[in-house]
């Protein structure tokens, strides 16, 4: 028996509560099949699927064509040790070396040179700043991702990466909500147990959320957990506290709330990747990352569209979480606007320019130092 109209629209709804990531550099008859059946909200690419510019923008745009409703052409791109564009256009400063030159004008550059670079290759939507503050208990593990243990630096230097960014048609994310500054353990892993009290973290880990509130057009939900705050050791992605009481009410975001990739070890010490998509959406969260195994995709959409059918509620959460992405992505002419083909002349001017901004932040470094 075909599938009743109702729900098939249903599926298509849950479909926008998804971003997914793939392997391979090019358009499959399995990505085909997966992208037309779940028609997602967004995809992501990372390094094992950029080799060149104009293999990752025909890649994005082939996935853009599979689905009617205008899509978040997702990448994390910070620069440093997180750069996915080195080996297409050139390597971009880690966002530490940037901070380095406490010029609020070098920090905006940043955020646009990096926002030029994502247009080029075809995306839409840069998982970056990170927001994370930069304790020593989590060195190890952020080293050049995180620019400063003072929360007020942190989302400075935050607030001018997002107007470099939105200079180049680019949305921005802040993460990993509530903070991963004093987690020790990497939550690729491992779940970060992160001892610290409300008031602590309301005004260190926070601060920089409740700063930017109304300039994160995302903000990610990272896989860590605070008992002091929970009474439990639930990851915060899954913890509707902090999704729904803390995120959403308390510091009062509008945005669009994602989880960060739930195939990640952090969060599977909790619960299976499906049964996370759904707690993330139940929690209060609209989008849910899956980066990797496309089974894992399957079975989240699937799980998704039958908690949908037999809980009212959850299927009022679901509804809810689908008109704010609908209406954002309404709201940002930059998902409507196709990306230009990436020539080689704008490709050798992108590598150029990187260089010089390159040059420009170490020069500046060195110049603080001197003057100190």
């Amino acid at each position: 028996m075909a599938p009743s109209r109702k729900s098939r629209d249903l599926e298509e709804l849950i479909g926008q509560l998804l971003i997914i990531g793939f392997a391979g550099t090019e358009m499959s008859a399995p990505l085909r099949s997966l992208i037309s059946r779940v028609l997602p909200g967004g995809v992501i690419l990372f390094a094992r699927n950029i080799t060149a510019a104009d293999q990752t923008s025909k890649l994005l745009k082939a996935c853009q064509s599979l689905v009617a409703t205008p899509m978040f052409l997702c990448v994390d791109m910070e620069g440093g040790r997180v750069d996915r564009f080195r080996n297409a256009i050139a390597p971009a400063p880690a966002p530490a070396d940037v901070f380095a030159t406490r010029n609020r004008k070098i920090f905006r550059q940043h955020g646009k040179i990096i926002g030029d670079c994502c247009r080029a290759l075809g995306f839409n939507t840069d998982f970056a700043p990170t927001l994370d503050l930069a304790f020593e208990a989590s060195r190890s593990v952020m080293s050049s991702r995180a620019v400063s243990a003072n929360p007020k630096e942190v989302a400075l230097f935050a607030s001018e990466f997002l107007k470099g960014l939105r200079d180049a048609g680019v949305l921005g994310s802040g993460k990993h909500f509530p903070g991963l500054g004093e987690g020790k353990l990497d939550s690729h892993d491992e779940l970060p147990i992160i001892e610290k009290p409300w008031k602590k973290l309301w005004e260190q880990d926070l601060l920089p959320y409740r700063s930017l509130r109304r300039d994160l057009p995302f903000v990610m939900v990272g896989h860590a957990t605070y008992p002091a705050v929970t009474r439990d050791r639930m990851p915060a992605s899954l913890s509707p506290k902090w999704v729904s009481e803390i995120l959403r009410k308390k510091i009062g975001y509008r945005g669009i709330i994602v989880s960060d990739d739930l195939e990640m070890g952090g969060v599977q010490a909790a619960m299976a990747t499906p049964e996370a998509a759904v707690a993330h959406i139940r929690a209060g969260g609209d989008m849910a990352l899956l980066c990797h195994q496309r089974d894992f995709v399957t079975s989240a959409h699937e799980l998704l569209v039958k908690e949908a059918e037999r809980d009212r509620k959850f299927a009022k959460r679901v509804a809810e979480s689908a008109v704010r992405i609908l209406a954002w992505k309404k709201k940002f002419p930059e998902l409507r606007r196709a990306s230009p083909v990436p020539t080689t002349e704008r490709l050798e001017r992108l590598s150029r320019q990187l260089w010089e901004f390159g040059e420009s932040v170490r020069l500046a470094a060195i110049a603080r130092q001197v003057r100190a």
